[in-house]
């Protein structure tokens, strides 16, 4: 049975559709269409429509929807199976246990890409901790401005998910460029800097790769991080339709071998970077061996290594300039 006739069936019998039964439904609904995470899915969409926490909805959840918002939750389940990413559909997505507003214009940030944050975070320590004033960061591709959000938040002593308003523990002097070559992205960027408490330490920038940066501020950054575009041309077919057809090509596809951003983004990071400073990139696990061969042949970096994600998949590239 499908969304509309159900509920039409529902509202004949005279039943009730609380929070808890639209759960179960939708879940039941989404998972018969193949859809991911399909609960999470569902309770993002009640959530959202009946503007309920997720916690509430299990306090409450006998709580009974209203005609309007059982109408307007159809048409979301609708789209939802038809693999429009949920994010998309509610206007957020959760990264490092905050919420960040998105949209068709960026990726919906992912928590594999929660180890660039830590990584960067640590490099920003040792930095700081060697008398290093101001961290001086550039993050290339920013996109929702998830990273470089997180990373002002850590150093001013926030914990994951701490909300903008808590008193920072240990703050470091943090300044970060980041940019993109969308701006509906830089505007989301922007807009999620600012919820965060972020804004004044970042200053974005409209352009591809290193082309928003000045000759004067070459060799003054003291960390580079970056999820570019790396999907490989033969990789495309076999990512998950709700990123395929709605998610930006522009922010996912690095050509025939995944390496048409990253390859001039490595062969030039030591241009930018101060001596010691951090590489940190995303890459796709098939690149490892690329992306290795990219940073060795690039004799101003060292002790360049590739780490694993929380999935064990080869998920992230770390040099250092000399």
């Amino acid at each position: 049975m499908n969304a509309s006739s159900e509920h039409e069936s529902a509202k004949t019998q005279g039943d009730v559709w609380t929070s808890r039964r639209l759960i179960r439904w939708i879940d039941s609904h989404l998972t018969a269409k193949g859809i991911d995470s399909p609960r999470v899915c569902a309770e993002m969409l009640v959530g959202h429509v009946v503007g309920a926490e997720r916690m509430q909805l299990y306090m409450e959840p006998d709580r009974p929807a209203s005609a309007t918002e059982l109408e307007r939750l159809r048409a979301l389940v609708v789209r939802a199976a038809r693999h429009e990413p949920v994010q998309y559909l509610v206007g957020e997505g959760t990264f490092w246990s905050k919420r960040f507003a998105v949209g068709p214009a960026t990726l919906i940030p992912r928590p594999a890409t929660e180890h660039l944050v830590e990584e960067a975070v640590a490099s920003a320590r040792a930095a700081a901790a060697a008398g290093v004033r101001p961290i001086r960061v550039l993050e290339i591709g920013t996109g929702t401005g998830c990273i470089s959000t997180c990373v002002v938040a850590a150093l001013r002593g926030q914990r994951r998910g701490t909300e903008p308003t808590s008193t920072p523990v240990v703050p470091i002097d943090i300044q970060i460029i980041a940019t993109d070559i969308v701006p509906g992205a830089l505007e989301l960027a922007r807009l999620n800097a600012t919820a965060h408490g972020a804004s004044e330490a970042i200053e974005l920038r409209l352009g591809s790769i290193y082309e928003p940066l000045t000759p004067q501020e070459q060799g003054t950054f003291h960390i580079l991080i970056s999820n570019p575009p790396y999907v490989r041309d033969d990789e495309w077919q076999e990512m998950a339709a709700n990123v395929r057809d709605h998610e930006p090509r522009s922010a996912l596809a690095g050509g025939a071998t995944g390496m048409d951003v990253l390859a001039p983004l490595i062969a030039n990071a030591h241009t930018w970077l101060a001596p010691g400073g951090r590489l940190v990139v995303e890459i796709g696990h098939r690149q490892r061996d690329d992306v290795l061969a990219a940073a060795r042949l690039n004799p101003h970096l060292t002790d360049a290594d590739i780490k694993k994600d929380f999935e064990d998949f080869w998920r992230m590239l770390v040099a250092t300039r000399r």
